[in-house]
């Protein structure tokens, strides 16, 4: 809590980061305390010391970075909204905003930020979500009503299938990890999974996506991640492109600032590793 030139205290909204790079962690850490109604109470880099965090500080808002695999952000989302209503989950992400800002939503989330978001966006996002409200980008909310008119236009009508879309959230992780390179036996040992297990879903995903065999799995897997993980370096144009806010009613309050520091610029530094 800090002190208003007038002597009265200044509520801060108490803010956990979670995210395994330091450069980043402290980065965004280090912006977010320099704004008048926000204090960064904790940070962590993984998910076990991440809940020991959210019981010491008693965080109102977690914002975390988007993992899959082993210590699954997802998983943790759900989790924790199942252990702490109250918390609100901000998500940033180099995982394609149109593929996962839903999952984000549906595992718990109220929103989620592209890493090559300039500073002053994940202040409004921030800002959003302690209001009351659920953060995506334009591009994502109008997909998302065409999607449900075209979803009410087929009603009726046989449906072709093959889309990403249909895989469930475990499905989704494994066919990235495939994408990404990993075998059976690292994807099951990346998620406590046994081998077998694993191949199980892999064979759903193939149906699923009306796959004939396995390598045309990992063909359609690495294409996806090539075309869905974000670049790190050619992404930093994304500054300019202005995203609007999309409000869905809900109830918090907040409070935020401005500044000239970058996630993509921070991001950009890890872009080899991430």
């Amino acid at each position: 809590m800090g002190m208003s030139v007038s002597g009265k205290d200044t509520v801060r909204t108490r803010i956990l980061i979670l995210e395994e790079h330091p450069l980043l962690r402290h980065g965004i850490s280090d912006y977010l305390n320099r704004q008048p109604n926000l204090i960064v109470c904790g940070e962590a880099d993984n998910i076990r010391d991440a809940r020991d965090k959210v019981a010491e500080c008693k965080p109102q808002m977690l914002v975390t970075a988007l993992r899959l695999g082993a210590g699954d952000s997802l998983e943790f989302v759900k989790a924790m909204k199942a252990e702490r209503p109250s918390l609100l989950i901000l998500i940033y992400s180099a995982f394609e905003e149109a593929i996962f800002a839903e999952r984000a939503l549906r595992a718990g989330a109220a929103g989620y930020i592209m890493k090559t978001a300039s500073a002053e966006e994940l202040l409004v996002a921030i800002r959003e979500v302690l209001a009351g409200n659920s953060y995506v980008s334009r591009e994502v909310a109008m997909g998302a009503f065409k999607k449900s008119l075209e979803s009410r236009a087929d009603q009726g009508s046989p449906q072709a299938g093959g889309s990403i879309e249909d895989l469930s959230d475990r499905e989704m992780h494994i066919f990235h990890l495939l994408g990404s390179g990993l075998r059976n036996k690292q994807i099951a040992d990346s998620l406590n999974l046994s081998v077998k297990t694993v191949e199980s879903h892999r064979e759903n995903i193939k149906h699923k996506l009306r796959l004939a065999c396995s390598r045309d799995l990992v063909e359609r897997a690495t294409k996806h991640v090539e075309e869905t993980f974000l670049p790190p370096a050619k992404s930093v144009f994304g500054i300019k492109n202005k995203k609007k806010v999309v409000r869905f009613p809900g109830a918090a309050k907040g409070g935020g600032g401005g500044g000239p520091l970058l996630i993509g610029q921070l991001s950009q530094t890890l872009g080899d590793i991430l």
